[in-house]
């Protein structure tokens, strides 16, 4: 289905139609945290992702990349959460509703693997609902508990911790 407020390809409320070709990945700023923890946290409220605070998110920025338009609005973002000299998460991958289905997920995708290829990481993987989306993009679904140190990470503080819906990808990038 097309996104909320139009069709597939159409401007997002709020940008513009040139400014939504001029998308944007990039490193973030500490100072696009102030957009990046209301994303995050909408996405929180729904129980779709664990929440963050502008604290948390300050502290690890540069563990993040951001999807801007030309006038300075951020569309998505992505974080490469690194565990073992092999072995990294991308994590904290959010999409403005508004951005859904116009390629800003999967580029945010490509540029935390190219982050870990440039650090010598030769393997990432993610927790998700939407596996689908990561199979397109080469991705393939193992068991979670594959991955410990993410366990003791962040699914002790989940409050799902006990009915887990969330299914493990990986993706060999080197």
């Amino acid at each position: 289905p097309p996104p909320p407020g139009g069709a597939r390809g159409a401007p997002a409320p709020g940008t513009s139609a040139p400014a939504r070709r001029q998308v944007t990945v990039r490193a973030a700023r500490v100072a696009d945290m102030t957009q990046v923890e209301p994303l995050i946290n909408g996405f929180a409220a729904r129980e779709l992702m664990l929440p963050k605070t502008l604290q948390q998110l300050s502290r690890n920025f540069r563990e993040f990349v951001v999807a801007e338009t030309a006038d300075g609005r951020i569309l998505g973002c992505a974080a490469l959460r690194v565990y073992t000299p092999q072995l990294a998460e991308l994590g904290s991958l959010a999409v403005h509703a508004d951005a859904h289905g116009l390629g800003v997920g999967r580029r945010l995708v490509e540029r935390i693997e190219e982050e870990a290829r440039v650090l010598g990481i030769g393997t990432v993987f993610a927790l998700t609902l939407q596996d689908v989306f990561f199979h397109k993009l080469g991705f393939r679904t193992v068991q979670k508990e594959m991955f410990p140190l993410k366990v003791w990470a962040d699914c002790r503080q989940c409050p799902k911790i006990d009915a887990c819906d969330e299914i493990a990808v990986v993706k060999e990038v080197l």
